[in-house]
């Protein structure tokens, strides 16, 4: 009978020598836990947060939206309260400085949010913005950056209001939108006397509603094919809180994801310290069998000792991640919606737990089942093969493929998709791969061709990398995958950056001015070209939907099955088009001919993005019906353009040829180039003074708003990119501890012979510089080949290497190498020889 008590016994009294060494076996996944914990207790916490307060996201019960005047709805006599909505994007004047800034300007009518609130400084603001007078509450981003205050003026078109009040929050908002689009909100009175609701102009239509119904479904069913038909779009409670609660449960999964790869760190530091202890345990192991202890019980006893040592490193990581959590809502602010609550998620806690326990027992196995090899002989001849015998051992396959399933297996439930999962499990193989080749081939190279002629120190510190007990590979692992993550993150992040920053480049508008009416369009070109400044591209655009496809309307479409029903978005969305017989630098043509419109009697040939065609279905020849303002127009889908989206440009997903849309109504835009950005300040405030209905958009400070989203985005990816930092750097100081006392006796062994504490200090200084080097190296390698990967086929930008950034990261790493590296090794150097001795 299995004696489970006599093991306990035995693994407590082996513990107690070797405590030190087995706590840092717990250092090594504690961060990782902690960051899982914390994590999915955040993911919990705000998905019960987003189902408490789903009224508050929408801040009524049922919302119709669309670009068209909405008019008599059924909901009119049923809701308890309506409230009414125009918004569209306009420029807005601060009459003390003259300033302007493109703005999404909010007409409202009635008391929405029902649920919820504006939250405004001052608290009264609400209240004397619906008193009815020219009161307008201002986004405080908007405020802040023209240095304007409550009770200054905004001009809004030809009206000037006086700022009630500083909107710090609005029903389902989150910081990032008004950064982006910071928002006006202005008395729906005074919408038209703004004189910015013109003809063309693109408009977008609200009506919010509160209904007292139990079944709201069933009510707002008889309505939703009419809906539907109008291309009016319908969101209620439940809808929102479904496209909330999706959208943040892929920001939880990919948190979870960097908090799984600084497990993975972690689990290398486990099998690294693991690999490390048996290796000292094989002679004490031998002495147990050679006292009658079968190979099945001293592996039985090592690994009780593991999985207890897993258990408090588990728990030690998910009371740390239970109190981060605490922390993470703020982290998250400008992304969230909804306040989040920061209770324990004993969810979470479990899953902390059990993932842990299932790392320290999966990497802890690997080296683990050596002991299960171990003979008797041991005791006289420590090396007799045993290591190969290890090496056929068919469980040491198991656990490897145990490993990748568990790899596979986590990423399939943070990702939900296989192929997902898949490409995740081949990346962290294929890095895991690179760098063990790397360690094994510097170690090969080493042994095979190290020069004689190099200086003692360096010689003696390039031999110790593949010597016995060297920790070369474990280090290049947990360092160069460590450099990989973090390097990848900055050089993506600087290479997002560098594209933003198109205002810089000569060949590059740095100008855009849209919304201009035909009537507009002479004077507003004459008052650039006074200025000096280049008419780049003047382009009309036309609104108009799509009202059949091949004879088959929008209904027809949604009665065919499923493989032949076309894209909704076809017959939803509002093409914006321009006409023009000749392609701009932006366009290339992959397919079929740009046609001309020359007389009534020929058929009129439109240009599809070619990447908008596949992704919809539509084919060359396709017969289209378009709806311009009441007007169809049947054309025919001649050709394809590859079209640069993310090049300054009128760029447009479908093309007219001339002379088909010249009387139809339209607005225009213009594009031009000043010389900095004082003078397009200059410009944009020359132009919206005379023309207040035009937007001007300054590319200059597109750039500023988008360089402050990635900096914050940039934040929160530091912020989590800190976790697999913290456990390479416990990973890295675990390893070269461990490797301490294998190298003692050889620093002892050296220092006896006569070497002087300088000359070892020489030699352990240089194999640290040399592991340090070889880990950063291999990690930035491997980095610039993900940022290319990532350039080259999700972003689709040109890959710039951004080499001064991967300087720096080598030099920190390499430098923080050798630093640890001379603090373990100190107390070797600064003691005379027989003291170690004696206290080893």
């Amino acid at each position: 009978m299995y004696n489970f008590k006599w093991t306990l016994l035995m693994a407590y009294r082996d513990f107690r020598q070797n405590k030190s060494k087995l706590a840092l076996f717990i250092s090594s996944i504690v961060i990782g836990i902690a960051a899982l914990v914390g994590i999915s207790t955040f993911g919990d916490n705000l998905s019960k947060d987003i189902d408490g307060q789903a009224k508050e996201l929408l801040g009524a019960d049922a919302v119709l939206s669309t670009n068209q005047p909405l008019g008599d709805q059924p909901l009119d006599t049923i809701a308890t309260q309506k409230s009414t909505e125009i918004n569209f994007a306009s420029m807005v004047i601060f009459p003390e400085t003259g300033e302007s800034r493109l703005t999404q300007i909010r007409a409202l009518d009635g008391q929405y949010p029902y649920y919820g609130k504006f939250e405004t400084t001052p608290i009264e603001a609400d209240s004397v913005f619906r008193s009815g007078g020219r009161e307008a509450l201002v986004e405080k981003i908007l405020l802040a950056q023209f240095n304007a205050e409550v009770g200054d003026s905004i001009q809004v078109g030809e009206v000037t209001f006086r700022i009630a009040g500083e909107l710090e929050g609005v029903p389902g908002q989150t910081g990032i939108t008004a950064t982006v689009a910071p928002a006006v909100y202005i008395p729906m009175g005074f919408a038209e006397e703004t004189g910015l609701i013109q003809v063309g102009s693109r408009l977008n239509y609200v009506n919010y509603y509160q209904l007292e119904a139990e079944n709201l479904d069933e009510v707002l069913k008889p309505y939703e094919e009419e809906w539907e038909i109008d291309n009016v779009r319908l969101e209620t409670v439940e809808s929102r809180k479904a496209s909330t609660g999706r959208a943040f449960a892929n920001l939880s999964s990919f948190l979870s994801l960097v908090a799984f790869i600084a497990l993975l760190l972690g689990s290398v530091g486990v099998a690294s310290a693991v690999n490390v202890f048996v290796k000292e345990k094989l002679a004490s192991v031998a002495v147990l069998r050679c006292l009658g202890v079968s190979s099945r019980q001293a592996f039985v006893i090592y690994l009780t000792q593991i999985m207890l040592m897993g258990l408090v490193g588990s728990i030690l990581g998910a009371v740390l991640g239970s109190f981060l959590q605490i922390a993470l809502p703020n982290v998250f602010s400008d992304f969230l919606p909804v306040e989040v609550s920061t209770d324990v998620s004993w969810k979470a806690v479990g899953f902390g737990l059990g993932t842990g326990l299932l790392i320290a027992l999966l990497f802890a196995l690997l080296p683990l089942l050596k002991i299960r090899k171990v003979s008797p002989m041991m005791t006289l001849r420590p090396d007799d093969g045993e290591s190969n015998k290890f090496s056929a051992d068919p469980f040491r396959w198991l656990v490897m493929f145990g490993i990748v399933l568990f790899i596979f297996s986590f990423s399939f439930y943070l990702l939900s998709g296989w192929k997902e999962a898949l490409g995740f499990t081949g990346f962290v193989l294929f890095a895991f791969a690179a760098l063990w080749g790397v360690g094994t081939g510097i170690m090969w190279l080493i042994r095979r061709f190290l020069p004689l002629s190099l200086s003692y120190p360096i010689r003696q510190s390039l031999a110790n990398l593949y010597r016995p007990n060297n920790q070369t590979i474990s280090l290049i692992a947990t360092v160069g995958l460590g450099t990989a993550m973090i390097s990848t993150l900055f050089f993506v992040q600087n290479q997002l950056l560098e594209e933003a920053k198109f205002a810089d480049k000569e060949d590059q508008p740095n100008m855009l001015m849209f919304d201009i009416q035909t009537q507009q369009l002479e004077a507003v070109s004459q008052k650039v070209t006074d200025k000096g400044y280049p008419i780049m591209q003047q382009v009309p655009i036309v609104t108009m939907r799509l009202s059949e496809i091949n004879g088959k309307t929008k209904k027809d479409n949604e009665n065919l099955v499923e493989d032949d029903r076309l894209s909704r978005s076809l017959y939803n969305r509002e093409f914006r088009v321009t006409y023009r017989d000749t392609l701009i630098d932006s366009e290339r043509l992959v397919e079929g001919k740009l046609r001309t419109y020359n007389s009534p009697q020929d058929s009129i040939f439109v240009s599809f993005d070619a990447g908008y065609a596949g992704r919809t279905g539509i084919n060359l020849g396709d017969e289209i019906v378009f709806n311009v303002q009441g007007r169809p127009i049947k054309t025919y889908v001649g050709s394809f353009r590859n079209v640069k989206f993310n090049q300054v440009s009128t760029n447009f997903l479908v093309l007219f040829p001339e002379n088909v849309l010249d009387n139809a109504p339209k607005f225009h835009v213009i594009i031009t180039k000043t010389g900095s950005d004082r003078e397009s300040a200059n410009l944009q405030a020359e132009v919206v003074r005379a023309f207040p209905n035009i937007s001007v958009i300054n590319l200059g400070t597109i750039t500023e708003t988008l360089e402050n989203i990635l900096g914050k985005i940039s934040f929160v990816i530091q912020f989590m990119a800190l976790f697999s930092i913290a456990t390479g750097f416990l990973v890295l100081i675990s390893s070269l501890i461990l490797s301490k006392y294998q190298r003692m006796k050889e620093s002892v062994l050296l220092r006896t012979i006569g070497a002087s504490s300088k000359t070892v200090g020489k030699i352990n200084t240089m194999e640290y510089f040399f592991l340090g080097t070889l880990a950063s190296l291999s990690g930035i390698l491997l980095s610039f080949l993900a940022t290319w990967l990532l350039s080259r086929f999700v972003f689709e930008l040109p890959f710039r290497g951004a080499y001064e950034e991967a300087v720096l990261v080598y030099i920190g790493i390499t430098l923080l190498t050798i630093v640890l590296g001379w603090l373990n090794g100190r107390k070797i150097n600064n003691q005379p020889p027989m003291v170690i001795l004696r206290e080893g």
